[in-house]
């Protein structure tokens, strides 16, 4: 009996990761969705089993730096195959750098960057050894420049984007892809968990989750190293932050993230 092959996929429950997950679970592949509220897991997962697939739901908080790897130990230990890793989870914290708590910070950073390095790590062995997998991981067009209120957040951002393209060129003819997938700013809970609803960025022109998932998906079946979603401002984003200095390329975002300021 053949063995049944995974997509693992980190905050699968809401935003792009809940999207991402009926994606592929439309197109028929079994699931493993970690998340840290087990109870929105399980929602998810009865809503996902109605699609055909299997879904398996675990528990993590990947913010605590020994999770990606307990992870890591429980899937195996299960004899899950992962196939396809969707490193999705991700926040930010809105607010003046000097001003922020850098606790919450630090808890970002290794959310953002430590899980993620981590679990790439972990299973992108594996897959060389199988001589097979994908792997997608989520940056955002916003990475690109720095970004003004939301610093750390940007901060991480590049990092996944630089990270992720410089392993994609290391396992280039091994049977592997790795993706980037850089979405400009979605309508999700993100700025709501980074106290960031009074941002210009927030009030409007949001790009649509279910797209920047489909866009994702599409790409990385491709063979995709990197996938800016959204609409042409995105992809005009990205292309300028080539090609301008970084303080010109910077003040666009810089002015997307300011404050409303309201008229009396």
């Amino acid at each position: 009996m053949e063995k049944k092959s995974y997509a693992l996929i980190t905050g699968g429950t809401s935003g792009i990761g809940y999207e991402l997950a009926k994606v592929f679970a439309t197109n028929g592949h079994n699931l493993i969705l970690v998340a840290r509220d087990e109870a929105d897991l399980t929602i998810t997962r009865n809503e996902l089993l109605e699609l055909g697939v299997d879904v398996k739901i675990i528990s993590k908080d990947l913010f605590d730096k020994q999770a990606p790897f307990e992870l890591y130990e429980e899937i195996c230990s299960k004899g899950y195959d992962v196939n396809i890793l969707v490193n999705n989870a991700g926040q930010g914290q809105y607010g003046e750098f000097s001003e922020t708590n850098i606790y919450r910070e630090l808890s970002i950073i290794q959310l953002n960057i430590s899980s993620l390095v981590v679990l790439t790590k972990l299973f992108l062995q594996d897959m060389i050894k199988k001589g097979d997998g994908k792997i997608m991981n989520l940056s955002a067009v916003s990475g690109k420049t720095g970004g003004l209120l939301n610093s750390v957040y940007h901060g991480t951002k590049a990092f996944v984007q630089s990270f992720t393209q410089a392993i994609a060129a290391e396992v280039e003819g091994k049977g592997i892809n790795v993706m980037v997938l850089l979405p400009g700013a979605t309508d999700t809970d993100f700025f709501n968990k980074a106290d960031m609803q009074q941002s210009k960025v927030a009030k409007g022109g949001l790009e649509n989750a279910k797209k920047v998932a489909q866009d994702g998906y599409d790409a990385l079946m491709k063979g995709k190293h990197l996938k800016v979603s959204g609409g042409l401002k995105n992809k005009v984003k990205e292309a300028l932050s080539n090609v301008l200095s970084d303080k010109v390329a910077s003040k666009k975002p810089q002015k997307e993230q300011s404050p409303v300021v309201e008229r009396k």
